[in-house]
């Protein structure tokens, strides 16, 4: 039996979903958080069903923003089916945010005392995957430009984050540079390297398979207050797409 049958059950997708895989934009989209849902096996990690709905479970809003980028910029999109809180496909496995024991203010049950063999079923069966498929696809391309897709809430810990796009990156700040002088003066407040930063960590799947290669990438955070429908993701979706062409025209210069 594989990893996967083991894990799953036979009525279960598996963890890595790919759409428009013939499109012929350089745009890679990634979206780590795209999903709440839990593996069966897990049932509610002790969790209610608010939490599990909450930020806390996946990026609300961000699977539509990425599925619109995807279309305009007839871009391939790869997500991950099933909940951070099991897998954090942003994170190595070493890192304690993987499969993490406290989310914000929430402690989750089902993720304390893992054995190493927990771990090590888990980043079987969702993280490998996932990003074996990520290299697959860039392998198979001959040009590149990573994007990562997350979304953010706008009250953390108790308090009010008044940024509502982030534009971030690690090392490699081409493309933010670029997009962030495109994004003066528009109607969304724009910052570098917000709500977060690579010091936090977030910047994993830029590091695994962008900063290596040389390839054209960022990660894009928007506050998921402002993403909650469609009039409002039509509108931070036709805003992103103007600042990553752009962006990836000046660079091409």
């Amino acid at each position: 039996m594989t990893v996967l049958s083991q894990f799953f059950t036979g009525n279960e997708a598996e963890p890595v979903a790919v759409e428009n895989s013939s499109g012929k934009g350089s745009v890679l989209l990634v979206c780590e958080h795209a999903s709440q849902t839990l593996p069966a096996r897990f049932g509610t990690l002790g969790l209610g069903s608010d939490v599990l709905q909450s930020h806390i479970a996946w990026d609300p809003g961000a699977l539509a923003v990425s599925r619109l980028l995807s279309e305009s910029l007839d871009a391939t999109l790869v997500y991950q089916r099933y909940s951070r809180l099991v897998y954090d496909c942003n994170r190595p496995p070493e890192s304690p945010s993987a499969m993490p024991v406290v989310s914000e203010i929430y402690d989750i049950p089902g993720n304390a005392d893992l054995s190493d063999a927990d771990r090590y079923a888990r980043t079987s069966a969702l993280y490998i995957p996932f990003h074996d498929r990520i290299s697959q696809l860039i392998a198979a391309r001959d040009q590149t430009v990573l994007v990562t897709i997350h979304s953010f809430t706008p009250v953390y810990h108790g308090k009010p984050r008044t940024v509502e796009i982030g534009i971030l990156h690690d090392a490699d700040t081409r493309l933010a540079d670029t997009m962030l002088a495109h994004a003066g003066g528009s109607s969304f407040k724009v910052e570098r390297n917000a709500p977060y930063g690579p010091e936090d960590g977030v910047t994993h799947t830029l590091r695994l398979h962008a900063l290596p290669s040389g390839l054209l990438n960022v990660m894009i955070e928007v506050r998921n207050d402002l993403i909650q429908d469609e009039k409002g993701q039509r509108a931070a979706a036709d805003f992103l797409h103007g600042l990553l062409v752009a962006g990836i025209a000046a660079e091409a210069e």
